[in-house]
């Protein structure tokens, strides 16, 4: 009989540990992967970012230079032709991404350009001129119309710009003309493959994306998608000007990793709102998790059995003693009074049901004296009132509970007078039981809902509820009622003393959304009663 049990103890701690062990290794390994994924996807959130953030920093300059040209004299001025023309080729030679800049007369008739292009040509019915009559205009990228055949082109692929324009007036302030630029969209094309040249190590297979507002139309990325609607959520969602990242199902069929973000321009510079998308296989991208996932897997499974083995030696030394001092724990942890077993012959047993016997023994020592420590705490040691810290917790739990459109939680500070008078006449011992009794009496004449503490020497503070058109009604009944408990005399060792009780009363949230701002109001409030003639009560802010 004695093998039995200890061969189904064995087997049932080995199996517990086996078990314990896959479980926490699948907890642990699942966290950690999605810990790693997290931090994959925020990795790639910010690589949008960063591109968003170039974008947005390459067009500002852009949009800054081009208004910046516009004030100058040689274009403001009709005689300035040569020198414009000038500008406008020392322009295009240190910024090369300006495929063409010309300057318009008012009809729209190109005066001068980068390298003569287009002079003397009309470009009144472009949008570059048209939306720049009034104000600085910056257009989205679109195909070349009148220079697809005039500016060189190695590549061969069809020339895509982005306009920027602004209007030009002359010293008296009227329209002039038009300084209009064509961007080369290839300067896009470059910060994209700076950024991807910073991620090859650490992003394999990764791709940006860029999107243009209208008709969610890819604008800059894979061959195969440019220039087609891309309708995601990941587009959707960057256009709520969110940065953030998902798993998604892309057009091909394939699940990305997709992070996503909104360009939504830099200081002077408006943005085109274009949606800057960075894409990675899924299976690339959490690649390292899946590693981890398997190593941490395949760590428990080893460690479960380990510990199945040492368990299995070890159930037949501790099965039925340690069995015998889960039921005693069981029992008290359900109240009752019960001690734990003693054992003899296992050193280790010994000690362990020794330790839980003084444990629990000091536990209960422990308990009662932290009773006692709470009740010091948080009640005044003079009066038995609830003190300070009981005043802000019961602030605490009541604002939670309290509706801020229709209920107030209201603060009537008390402040005894002539209480002074009874410490300098009777003594410090008198003053001190008459606080008592004033403690008492607060107490027997608080309604329910009503709570009192003691701040120190002879300040009190009341709560109360109310419906707000019904505050300071309340107050006066409550005040009224306080008052009058305070000016009955009380008899203390055979001596009549007699005194007064001022009020201050303030209500949150009406004065203020800090409660402790509030409390502070009713003392203000309770100044007021004692500068114009105490035993009474004052309402903040009158």
């Amino acid at each position: 009989m004695s093998v039995k049990l200890q061969t189904i103890t064995s087997v049932m701690i080995a199996a517990l540990i086996i078990l314990l062990s896959a479980f926490l290794s699948t907890i642990i390994s699942q966290k950690a992967v999605q810990i790693l994924k997290g931090n994959v996807g925020d990795s790639l959130a910010e690589v949008s970012y960063e591109m968003s953030d170039k974008l947005d920093s390459f067009m500002w300059s852009r949009f800054g230079e081009i208004n910046v040209l516009s004030q100058l004299n040689a274009f403001k001025e009709p005689n300035s032709k040569a020198e414009g023309q000038r500008l406008l080729n020392q322009l295009h030679q240190s910024i090369p991404s300006f495929s063409w800049v010309g300057v318009t007369n008012s009809k729209g008739v190109v005066q001068a350009a980068t390298n003569g292009i287009l002079v003397g040509k009309s470009i009144s019915s472009r949008p570059v001129f048209m939306k720049a009559l009034k104000k600085p205009y910056i257009g989205d990228v679109h195909n070349a119309v009148l220079l697809a055949k005039l500016l060189p082109n190695p590549t061969g692929v069809p020339l895509q710009f982005v306009d920027i324009s602004t209007p030009i007036k002359g010293r008296d302030g009227q329209f002039t003309g038009v300084l209009a630029a064509h961007l080369s969209w290839s300067w896009a094309k470059e910060i994209k493959q700076t950024v991807l040249d910073s991620l090859k190590k650490k992003k394999e297979d990764a791709d940006i994306l860029i999107i243009s507002s209208k008709d969610d139309t890819v604008l800059l990325g894979p061959m195969d998608l440019v220039g087609k609607p891309l309708h995601l959520k990941s587009v959707q969602m960057a256009k709520k000007r969110t940065n953030s990242w998902l798993v998604e199902k892309w057009p091909d069929g394939k699940s990305y990793l997709t992070g996503f973000a909104f360009e939504k321009g830099y200081l002077n510079y408006p943005g085109l709102g274009w949606s800057v998308i960075v894409r990675q296989p899924s299976s690339v991208a959490f690649k390292p998790a899946a590693d981890l996932q398997h190593y941490i897997m395949l760590a428990g499974a080893i460690l479960a059995l380990i510990f199945a083995v040492i368990g299995w030696f070890m159930a037949s030394k501790i099965s039925n003693p340690l069995k015998n001092i889960s039921q005693a724990a069981n029992r008290l942890k359900n109240g009752e009074k019960v001690a734990i077993p003693s054992f003899s012959g296992i050193k280790d047993l010994e000690i362990l049901s020794l330790s839980l016997r003084e444990l629990v023994s000091s536990l209960d020592h422990t308990e009662t004296r932290l009773g006692k420590m709470e009740d010091i705490a948080y009640h005044d040691a003079l009066t038995g009132l609830p003190n300070r810290i009981s005043l802000y917790l019961q602030i605490d739990q009541r604002i939670q509970g309290i509706n801020r459109e229709t209920d107030t939680l209201d603060f009537l500070f008390l402040d005894l007078d002539g209480f002074k008078g009874v410490n300098d006449g009777f003594g410090h011992h008198m003053g001190d039981l008459l606080l008592k009794e004033v403690g008492n009496r607060l107490a027997a004449c608080l309604l329910e809902g009503e709570f009192v503490a003691r701040l120190g020497g002879d300040e009190f503070v009341i709560l109360t509820s109310s419906k707000k058109e019904e505050a300071k009604t309340k107050g006066r009944f409550m005040g009224s009622r306080i008052i009058h408990a305070i000016n009955t005399p009380f008899m203390i060792n055979g001596e009549s003393i007699k005194i007064g009780c001022s009020i201050g009363w303030a209500s949150w949230p009406e004065h203020g959304d800090d409660p402790d701002a509030v409390l502070q109001l009713a003392d203000k409030a309770l100044y007021y009663s004692k500068i114009g003639g105490k035993n009474t009560i004052s309402f903040y802010p009158s």
